[in-house]
C-alpha cells in the first residue's frame, strides 16, 4: 500500500515505522510542514507507564528514549509556600528536539521516507495514496479539511498558557501555586536535560489582563513572569523560544475516519496540558492503528474499524479526566484558602481517576499526613 502520513510528531513517525515493520512492501511517506531541524519548543514529560506502551512493539526505541532522558521520581506541589512530595509517579524529561530526532531516525530506519517542509491537501493525498494519516496535531489541515465528515468541535478552554524554559535544575516534577497582586499564577515544571527545564505558566484571563501581560511584548511577559516566580526561580531567568500565551484547545471528533483517511493523536481528540497525557495517548493510538493495519492487510474500511474499536473507550476515558482537570485548575482560586496537605489532597482527587485506597498505595505517607488532618479536624 502507499500510505501518507501528515505530521511528524510522536504519533506520526511511530504508527509509520510500525507499518512499515509490520509489511516492508507499504511504501509509506512522511510529511512534516517544519524544517528537519527545527528547535521550537524545549522539553516532553512522559510519565514512565506511559513508555512502558514501547516495551512490546518498539523495546530498542523506549531504550534509547530513557538513555537520553532525565528521571523524575516524584511531584513537588507547592502551595503557601510549603513543598509537599508526591510519590507514586515517576515522570521522564526529553528535549522536544532530541524526542523527534530519535523517533525520525528510528522511522528512516526501517524505510519510512519523512519529507520537511511540506504542507500538504487532504484532496492531493486522497487521490493519490490508498490510506491518508492525520496526524498533524490540534490544528490539523487534514480534520479541518474534511470536517464536513468528522464533525470535529474545537472548544478554547479559559484559562491562558505560555511556555518556557529556564536553567534551573529541577530535582522533581514541580506544581507552584503562586498567588500574585494580579491573582493566581501556576507553574508546571520539569528537567529535560542536566541544566534546563520546561516552565509553563497558566493564570485565569482575569489575571493575565491585571498583569498587563494582554499589552505586553515578548519581553515584557518574560519579565512579568519571572517577577512572579522571582522566589521559586532563585535567581534564574525564563528563556523565551517562540513563546507566547494561548489558550489551549479541547478537541472531539464526532467520526474518526473518512474514505481513505483516519485520524489520530491530537489531530484526532486532545486530552490536557494539566494531566500530561497527550504523548501517551498518542503513541498508544499509532499502536492501535499499526496492529489493525497489520491484521487486516489491504482492507482499509476494516482497518479503521478495528482501530475505533479498540481506541474510542479508552480516549472518551482520558477526555472526561481532562476535562475534570480542565475544571478544576480553571476555579483553583476557590481552593486557595486550603492549607497545604488539605490542597494536595484535593489536587490528587481532582479527575475522580485516584481514591483514597490508591493513593494508600501509592503513596502511604502523604495519605498518612492527610488522614492525620482528618483526625485533629
Amino acid at each position: 500500500m502507499r500510505i501518507a502520513v501528515v505530521g511528524g510528531g510522536p504519533a506520526g513517525l511511530l504508527f509509520a515505522k510500525l507499518a512499515k515493520q509490520a509489511d516492508p512492501r507499504h511504501e509509506i511517506d512522511v510529511f512534516e510542514q517544519n524544517p528537519a531541524h527545527a528547535t521550537y519548543g524545549f522539553g516532553v514529560v512522559l510519565a514512565d507507564v506511559a513508555l512502558n506502551i514501547l516495551d512490546d512493539v518498539d523495546s530498542d526505541l523506549r531504550r534509547r528514549i530513557s538513555e537520553n532522558a532525565e528521571f523524575q521520581t516524584h511531584i513537588t506541589l507547592t502551595h503557601k509556600s510549603e513543598a509537599i512530595p508526591l510519590q507514586g509517579n515517576a515522570f521522564m524529561g526529553v528535549s522536544r528536539v532530541k524526542l523527534l530526532q530519535l523517533m525520525q531516525e528510528n522511522a528512516k530506519q526501517e524505510g519510512v521516507r519523512i519529507i520537511f517542509e511540506k504542507r500538504v491537501t487532504t484532496p492531493d493525498l486522497r487521490r493519490d495514496y490508498d490510506l491518508v494519516v492525520g496526524a498533524d496535531g490540534v490544528n490539523s489541515i487534514v480534520r479541518t479539511s474534511l470536517n464536513d465528515f468528522f464533525q470535529a468541535t474545537k472548544e478554547p478552554r479559559l484559562n491562558k498558557w505560555i511556555w518556557y524554559g529556564t536553567t534551573k535544575r529541577f530535582d522533581s516534577v514541580n506544581l507552584v501555586f503562586q498567588p500574585s497582586p494580579y491573582g493566581t499564577f501556576i507553574a508546571h515544571t520539569y528537567r529535560y536535560a542536566p541544566d534546563h527545564g520546561t516552565f509553563v505558566i497558566e493564570c485565569s484571563e482575569a489575571s493575565w489582563r491585571a498583569a498587563g501581560l494582554d499589552k505586553a511584548s515578548d519581553e515584557e511577559s518574560q519579565k512579568i513572569c519571572e517577577g512572579v516566580f522571582k522566589d521559586f526561580l532563585g535567581g534564574e531567568s525564563l528563556i523565551s523560544n517562540r513563546s507566547l500565551w494561548f489558550n489551549p484547545e479541547f478537541v472531539t471528533s464526532t467520526h474518526w475516519h473518512h474514505e481513505n483517511v483516519v485520524l489520530i493523536g491530537d489531530a484526532l481528540k486532545t486530552v490536557h496540558p494539566s494531566i500530561g497525557s497527550g504523548t501517551r495517548v498518542a503513541l498508544q493510538d499509532a499502536i492501535a492503528l499499526a496492529k489493525a493495519l497489520r491484521e487486516n492487510g489491504s482492507d482499509v474500511p476494516a482497518t479503521f474499524a478495528q482501530f475505533e474499536r479498540e481506541r474510542r473507550g479508552g480516549a472518551g476515558t482520558f477526555q472526561a479526566a481532562a476535562m475534570k482537570s480542565i475544571l478544576w485548575y480553571e476555579s483553583v482560586d476557590e481552593r486557595m484558602h486550603l492549607e497545604p496537605v488539605a490542597f494536595a489532597y484535593d489536587y490528587m482527587m481532582r479527575t475522580g481517576r485516584v481514591d483514597h485506597e490508591r493513593l494508600r498505595r501509592q503513596d502511604p505517607e502523604f495519605a498518612a499526613r492527610v488522614e492525620k488532618l482528618r483526625e485533629r479536624a
